[in-house]
């Protein structure tokens, strides 16, 4: 259920400036769902009310050389929104994508809670907004041109950015861009574009970033040439969270060569210098002795223990026959292309600081209340990313950069090493998941899951929106994960009473919101329990689920993968078939998938690395309501199905001893190229709604679990531990002191 955004007329407002600047009026009461006395609203929807109030602070700018502009309040951190959000605007003013520069708003207190990036929501809350104030600066525009012609608006057109009349006069949205504004704010009501007449919104368009990306020319925070600041790295603790008892040599550090300066932080010790290299060596010179951390002496057997003892009961035994499995789930990094780094100018009375951050209203604040500051006196510039995955909803970076900086009154270029970003960084929780389906015959009767994690840290903003509108939740006395993990997760088919609960426990690992959360492994063991339920009905996997689905849109997606991928085709001995669905952010979603499990193919020797099971094959389908972007879309789903084959076959992370073994991608085994499929096919099913659900998460869960099924299917044992070859550590651990591997010397060599 989401926001009512199915009619066409709004009101815009044209805002007192010197150009055009026009943005939307859109009120709570326009997008706030009612929800059902049976369902829930879902996560999307309580996200998207919680922007409305402040959507009308977001303007479209239309300037005198015909530009339009743009302050997107989110993140880009390559999941292509920059693209996106330029083809809603110029469907909307009719002028080329090409004419749309898009870039990321700073900090905006004012925006409260409509600057987070998370929860696939960005183009969900945001796509209404946009295109009404766009759409009012269409209509200014042309009201413009109609008094310059005198001509009525009803006799212009506007296309390609040039207003012309049935005269053949003609003149740019730039030229009257100035007759076009309003020394005073108005209400202006508009009607949108219909979706029929959709032009741009719906065609595959290239990322209006790719080429500078691709090229070398597409700046990151590091690229940032901030006067005076010069690279900074943190010596960090051995084990997870340590801190500073003493340090042995800071003045031998200090003179080391391009060492500008080393302080103790609160994360570790800092040390800035003239190059990264140097910063690295510093770090390895140093001699510190570290207090505990906060996961001393833990281990993945001490932490599953842990997660037993937390593990919330079924409800009484069912007098119906039922199906059962209980899987594990391992701990796994974020990945992302880009370390963790910030730029961070700390003065007396200020600060400045520049990163990848998609919560940057809470950033701010705790930048502030760090530094003691006002919180008017931290201005935060929001980067584009070079990858997330939630990974960035965190600023540990910028938090260290300005204590940095302010302690030696400089500034600094702090960027994490590899190696700290695996063993400190944030990490998807170690969880496990029991399923529990009563059924009497063939008549499914009630389903039950219990999901126990490790401790997911919300505190980068969703907690403010649950306290903010708590009293119209349907759910009462949870604490913020439970409220995210109900309003996230459903079960797609109709399977009787259903109760997914989840219970959380140690708080003491730095986890995070990594890709779809909680949705992976809690869709992977419901799909493999599925598949349990199936062959014990006799029931074949797809047609199974195909009766047992209650909605069309997710049958659909369902019956298009299986006729495409050719479901239930005759397949050699190891290898098999997996299909699987899942639901959220407004969209649907499912996947067949090939596995070779054979032998020959499991060991086959790889370089540096781990073979294993290999997929051969995946069909992905996806319905998100409206596709604004098509190429945009398949580039996410491609990404979300390595994500899938990554969590259930190879890519986890090893605690020993209060810390993870991996430190670095040479032995954090995310999908590589001889594991990705040969053969991908992504379906973009049609339209099936006037507003776009939410896209960048949708394809991990649907993927790992059809990876998971078929991986039981070929091997005719169900898999319980996740990754599945987790259980063997197939590289020889760094060490923990010093933190960081020395800098390469080699690195043409290697790379030869």
């Amino acid at each position: 259920m989401g926001a009512d955004f199915g009619r066409r007329r709004f009101l815009g407002y044209v805002l007192a400036a010197p150009t055009l600047v026009a943005a939307a009026d859109i009120r709570p009461a326009d997008g706030v769902p009612s929800p059902q006395p049976a369902k829930l609203l879902d996560l999307n929807a309580v996200m998207t009310a919680a922007a409305l109030p402040t959507a009308g602070l977001i303007t479209v700018d239309v300037n005198a050389d015909g530009t339009v502009s743009f302050a997107l309040p989110r993140a880009e951190v390559g999941q292509g929104i920059t693209t996106s959000t330029a083809m809603v605007i110029a469907e909307e003013m009719a002028i080329p994508v090409e004419r749309v520069r898009v870039t990321l708003a700073g900090a905006r207190p004012e925006l409260v809670f409509n600057q987070l990036t998370g929860a696939s929501n960005t183009t969900v809350s945001t796509f209404t907004p946009i295109r009404v104030a766009a759409a009012t600066a269409r209509l200014r525009l042309l009201q413009a041109a109609s008094a310059e012609f005198g001509t009525p608006v009803a006799e212009l057109s506007l296309k390609a950015g040039v207003i012309s009349d049935r005269a053949g006069r003609r003149v740019d949205i730039g030229a009257v861009a100035e007759r076009a504004a309003s020394s005073r704010t108005l209400q202006v009501p508009v009607t949108l574009n219909p979706p029929a007449r959709f032009s741009v919104i719906g065609t595959p368009h290239n990322r209006i970033d790719a080429r500078d990306a691709v090229t070398g020319r597409k700046t990151f925070t590091m690229d940032l040439p901030v006067d005076g600041a010069k690279p900074t790295m943190v010596c960090r603790p051995p084990t997870i969270n340590g801190t500073v008892r003493s340090v042995a040599n800071l003045a031998e550090v200090r003179a080391m060569p391009g060492v500008t300066d080393v302080v103790v932080i609160s994360t570790g010790v800092a040390v800035r210098a003239e190059t990264f290299g140097q910063c690295i060596d510093g770090v390895r010179a140093l001699r510190v002795t570290w207090k505990p951390g906060t996961a001393e002496g833990k281990s993945d057997d001490t932490v599953l223990r842990e997660l037993a003892l937390a593990e919330l009961p079924f409800g009484p035994p069912p007098l119906a026959s039922t199906v059962e499995g209980k899987f594990t789930f391992r701990f796994r990094g974020n990945s992302a292309l880009e370390t963790n780094c910030a730029i961070a100018d700390v003065r007396p009375g200020r600060a400045e600081i520049w990163s990848a951050l998609k919560s940057p209203i809470v950033a701010r604040e705790t930048l502030a209340a760090k530094l003691g500051l006002p919180v008017a006196a931290v201005t935060v510039h929001v980067v584009e990313g070079g990858g997330s995955f939630g990974r960035k909803l965190f600023f540990d970076a910028a938090v260290e950069a300005a204590e940095t900086s302010q302690l030696i009154g400089k500034p600094v270029k702090l960027m994490w090493h590899r190696a700290d970003d695996v063993r400190q960084g944030r990490v998807h929780p170690m969880a496990t998941s029991r399923v529990r389906i009563a059924h009497l015959g063939a008549t499914v009767l009630g389903y039950e899951q219990r999901h126990t994690s490790v401790s997911t840290d919300l505190g980068h903003g969703f907690g403010e929106i649950v306290t903010a509108l708590a009293a119209q939740l349907p759910v009462v006395d949870l604490g913020f994960s439970e409220v995210f993990f109900v309003l996230s997760q459903t079960v797609p088919y109709d399977f009787g009473a259903v109760s997914q609960l989840l219970s959380e426990t140690d708080k003491g690992f730095n986890t995070g919101s990594m890709r779809n959360v909680y949705s992976p492994d809690v869709t992977c063991a419901r799909e493999l329990v599925v598949d349990k339920l199936a062959a014990k009905l006799r029931r074949d996997p797809y047609e199974f689920r195909r009766d047992a689905l209650g909605d069309d849109r997710t049958r659909a997606a369902l019956a298009a993968v299986a006729t495409a991928g050719n479901w239930g085709r005759p397949m050699e001995t190891g290898t098999a078939q997996g299909i699987a669905v899942h639901s959220e952010y407004h969209s649907t979603s499912a996947a067949l998938v090939e596995i070779d499990c054979r032998p020959a193919t499991v060991n086959r020797p790889v370089r540096d690395g781990v073979a294993g099971p290999r997929v051969t094959k995946v069909v992905f389908a996806v319905d998100v309501g409206l596709t604004v972007n098509p190429r945009g879309l398949e580039a996410q789903v491609m990404g979300a199905v390595m994500d899938g084959i990554a969590q259930t076959l190879t890519s986890s992370l090893h605690l020993r001893d209060g810390y993870f073994l991996e430190a670095s991608w040479d032995n954090y085994f995310y999908t590589r190229q001889w594991n990705t499929p040969p053969e991908l096919e992504i379906i973009i099913l049609p339209n099936s709604s006037d507003h776009p659900g939410g896209a960048g998460e949708l394809g991990v869960a649907a993927s790992m679990a059809a990876v998971a099924c078929a991986y039981g299917r070929a091997t005719g044992v169900t898999p319980t531990e996740f990754p599945i070859n987790h259980g063997t550590v197939s590289f020889v651990p760094k060490p923990t002191v010093p933190p960081v591997p020395a800098s390469p010397v080699d690195g043409i060599g290697r790379a030869m």
